[in-house]
């Protein structure tokens, strides 16, 4: 069985019932993803992937672009690689449009156009999330395989508003009286917010694509 570690709900609706995997939405976060990823290999989950969307910090890298990182690294030095063959069967099954490279996890949201970029210049990493290097550490230390894959929500050129991270909560939902709040007190938000939407319809697309691929399950 594939253990698969969503921080939102909205990322994991797209997988389907498969008696080859189990799915749990984490809520966003280290803490919580690695809470999610421990829970799964308790209930028999001898594989983990990290599942959902990511912040682009590689200027090339568009909204909706397919990633499978080859590792996974933090702002500490630590690097955890994802399965090699596992990878490539992935990539093989979702076809030429996949992208490859370093994943960042990072314990804050990194919203401005000026922190990708810096972070893209220091650390290597194509993309961002919140989640990954948890799940992956968990892998590690049970010794089972790990994959990652994500597609590209925010692109480098995209600040991330602060009403999205404010509106989530810690079991992975969004809550809409809390994002007209945080517009409230932000309106001027509300145009990239807008852009955020029509980012997140074509990651949400790229997302229902991998799922329809249906090649979680790493081959023996």
């Amino acid at each position: 069985m594939v253990g698969v570690v969503c921080a939102l709900a909205a990322e994991a609706r797209h997988l389907g019932p498969d008696e080859r995997t189990r799915v749990t939405v984490s809520g966003m976060g280290l803490e919580a993803a690695g809470a999610g990823a421990r829970a799964l290999i308790q209930a028999g989950a001898g594989a983990l992937v990290s599942w959902g969307m990511a912040g682009g910090l590689d200027p090339g890298l568009a909204p909706g672009a397919i990633l499978l990182p080859t590792e996974v690294v933090a702002l500490d030095g630590t690097v955890i690689e994802t399965a090699t063959s596992w990878r490539k069967q992935m990539a093989d099954a979702i076809g030429a449009s996949v992208v490859m490279g370093r994943l960042l996890t990072s314990n804050t949201a990194i919203g401005s156009i000026e922190d990708k970029s810096r972070l893209f210049r220091e650390t290597g990493a194509v993309a961002v999330d919140m989640e990954s290097l948890a799940v992956a550490a968990a892998a590690r230390a049970h010794h089972l395989p790990f994959l990652a894959i994500r597609v590209i929500v925010d692109s480098a050129a995209d600040a991330l508003p602060h009403a999205v991270t404010t509106a989530a909560n810690g079991k992975g939902h969004l809550h809409v009286w809390r994002l007209l709040g945080a517009l409230a007190r932000k309106p001027a938000e509300l145009a990239p917010l807008i852009r955020l939407a029509q980012r997140y319809r074509a990651a949400n697309r790229s997302l229902a694509a991998v799922a329809r691929v249906g090649a979680l399950v790493p081959c023996q």
